[in-house]
């Protein structure tokens, strides 16, 4: 079992958008054999983009994953958007993989959704390799990739390769591992002819090598100790060496290449093999016990427990609901139960597949410790939940995303539209976290929220396509969000009497800001049975219930409640009564704690015609922007700047019209800051 883990590689490969990650990745599989010619992303063909948004549109959007084969090794992929609409596919994937292949555009380097995926990474400790794409572009610079990598990452690169040939005549790398020239034969594929360094490269083929030796000395105490006293250093050794930097998590190794010149693929996937951990090489996975709160530890050993994450869920039109599952030890197999701990439920296990993007395998022989796969036949699990065996239950590590920044009205066609489109508007929000459905008080609209205008046009579109639900939608609209500055206390007493039984409940509590200003969060300091512990669910969710909406009107985040006091009824109390108390008690606080109202800041990064930067930066000033930096190289300009998301919308037209269609921009989300009324005009939660 342990030789066909450390065979197995858990990778992820991640971008900015158009860096070229599903175009790596079908390369990737051409020459793993898993596939047997490519589908190209700008032709709507790719494999891995199988849905019909993704080929329309050229994009990524929903993470898809599959496996290959490469030198007796699995690999199994998983390939994830690069928009920032879709930073949940992404953060769900990272949180169940040993390893990640970052694609970077070599004319572009580090953009902003590079910096996203990059700290997401960081987030969950996940060893990387860095692919330089694009090499054979005008403009295209490993030199000052690599720079930017550690400038703006804040990342060690280390250079394995060194470039030959530049923009269109790039035709091969010197491979400074094994110190020899890998030369891509133009006949369709990356057929690589090794042969010696050409004369003219030796001396600065050299040169970096003994950098990237010096460079792995600072990291490897191996290598430093033959460095240090002159003992010869093979390329093994440098192998070694970079391995153990690269699971360590301390260094990355850079290549370089053009996937969609079939230029540099094979050295990909042998870094895949080489440098990134397989299960074993990762630190041991440790729960919680529900009950006790104990550290359980999940080795990867098939005949331990089994302990799973779900990391996504998806309706396949023929085999239903699909729950993807990582499985960090143990083994489950089909018509077997598990226990899912966060729900405390008990599940049958249906089928149990392999996924090639939307085509599948069935695995009769289950999955086992390490293991990526797919199971038919579980209703109530969702993202983040756990997954084990119900006599040795634990609770992993959760997923977190982030909130959603627009919201629209939609307002079904037809009344036949109407029946149908709750029923789809569930199974989406099921199937993506950072997707919400709500209904608006005063008018009884629906409402879905969302990461950005994009992610809520594929939704609409989506309800066209699979669940034949024809839809209208309002303007986009922010979600706002709410804050306290100050500390407070508050009070919420509920008496009801109308002869017999009647309703008590009596809660003390006090609010104050949490120290991320994110997440809300709940403590209770109840010493004597003032309030008996029954009842402090019903309290907790009485509070919950509360910061669905503060005093502006908008959902509260950043809050910290924590209940001191109170009193009950033998008789009359009830849970219902501590739920009405305890939203009257927030509601109280509220008034005293300053509650201000956040709007989204985006952050925006803009490439144009130098000639056009005093336009541009002047909207930008008009639209409540900070200008961060503008350099300008003489004939191109790049700007970046903050921006409230509420000037933002329609910014694509806005840029197009102000350079002729010469600009291009990228946006993402930053944070939420405080906003004046002004601000919130005419908006609602």
């Amino acid at each position: 079992m342990s030789a066909r883990l450390a065979r197995t590689r858990n990778i992820g490969i991640i971008a900015h958008i158009d860096a070229g990650k599903t175009t790596v990745t079908e390369r990737i599989l051409l020459y793993t054999g898993r596939i047997h010619r490519t589908g190209e992303v700008h032709e709507g063909a790719a494999t891995m983009d199988w849905m019909v948004q993704e080929r329309e549109r050229g994009i990524t959007i929903t993470a898809a994953a599959t496996t290959c084969q490469w030198r007796d090794h699995t690999i199994n992929i998983i390939d994830t958007p690069g928009h920032v609409d879709f930073t949940a596919e992404v953060e769900r994937s990272l949180r169940v993989l040993d390893g990640g292949v970052v694609v970077l555009d070599a004319v572009a380097g580090v953009q902003p959704q590079t910096e996203t995926v990059w700290r997401q990474a960081d987030k969950y400790s996940v060893p990387r390799v860095a692919l330089v794409n694009k090499m054979d572009r005008r403009g295209a610079s490993l030199e000052r990739t690599v720079e930017m990598i550690r400038d703006r990452l804040n990342a060690i690169p280390i250079r394995c390769q060194m470039p030959v040939g530049r923009e269109d005549e790039f035709r091969g790398v010197v491979d400074l591992v094994a110190f020899n020239q890998r030369n891509f034969i133009d006949d369709g594929l990356d057929h690589v002819r090794i042969s010696e360094i050409e004369p003219e490269l030796v001396s600065k083929a050299r040169a970096a090598r003994e950098h990237m030796i010096e460079e792995i000395a600072d990291f490897d105490t191996d290598i430093a100790e033959k460095f240090l006293e002159n003992d010869p250093i093979s390329n093994q050794d440098l192998s070694d060496a970079l391995r153990r930097i690269t699971v360590a998590n301390t260094a990355i190794p850079v290549l370089c290449g053009s996937a969609l010149r079939n230029k540099g693929i094979e050295a990909v996937i042998d870094s895949i093999v080489d440098y990134l951990p397989s299960p074993l090489d990762v630190p041991v996975i440790s729960g919680t016990h529900p009950k006790t709160g104990a550290d359980v530890r999940c080795p990867p050993e098939d005949d331990a427990p089994p302990a799973g994450l779900a990391f996504k869920v998806t309706t396949d039109p023929f085999a239903g609901r699909l729950t993807y599952v990582r499985l960090y030890s143990g083994r489950i197999k089909p018509g077997s139960y598990i226990y899912n701990t966060t729900r405390r439920k008990r599940e049958r296990v249906g089928r149990i597949l392999r996924m090639h993007a939307d085509k599948r395998e069935q695995l009769d022989e289950g999955l086992g410790a390490g293991e990526i796969g797919a199971i038919i036949g579980l209703k109530d699990t969702f993202t983040g939940d756990t997954i084990c065996n119900q006599n040795q239950p634990l609770l992993l590590e959760s997923i977190n995303f982030p909130e959603p920044v627009v919201k629209v009205a939609v307002e079904p066609a037809s009344r036949a539209d109407q029946d149908k489109l709750g029923a789809a508007l569930v199974r989406l929000a099921d199937e993506d976290p950072t997707f919400r459905v709500t209904s608006d008080i005063e008018t009884g609209q629906t409402l879905i929220a969302g990461m950005g205008e994009l992610h809520l046009e594929v939704i609409v579109d989506r309800l066209l396509r699979e669940f034949a639900v024809r839809s209208s939608v309002g303007a986009p609209q922010v979600a706002y969000r709410e804050t306290i500055r100050r500390a407070a206390t508050g009070v919420g007493k509920f008496v009801r009497q109308s002869g017999g039984r009647g309703q008590f409940g009596h809660v003390v509590l006090e609010v104050e800001p949490t120290e991320d200003g994110v997440e809300n969060s709940f403590e209770s300091r109840i010493v004597g049975g003032t309030i008996p512990l029954e009842f402090m669910a019903a309290v907790e969710q009485g509070v919950g219930d509360a910061m669905t909406e503060g005093p502006h009107g908008y959902p509260m985040t950043g809050v910290h409640t924590r209940v001191i006091d109170g009193s009950y009824h033998v008789v009359d109390s009830s849970e219902i009564a501590f739920r009405i108390a305890a939203a009257m008690a927030v509601r109280d606080a509220f008034e005293r704690a300053s509650a201000v109202a956040l709007e989204p800041i985006m952050e925006l990064e803009i490439r144009a015609p130098d000639t056009y930067m005093g336009e541009i930066i002047g909207n930008l000033a008009a639209k409540r922007g900070n200008i961060r930096r503008a350099d300008s190289d003489g004939s191109e300009v790049l700007i970046e700047a903050e921006v409230p998301l509420a000037g933002m919308f329609g910014y694509a037209s806005e840029l197009r019209s102000q350079t002729q269609g010469r600009g291009t921009f990228s946006m993402e989300f930053a944070r939420y800051e405080p906003t004046n009324a002004s601000s919130l005009a005419g908006s609602r939660a």
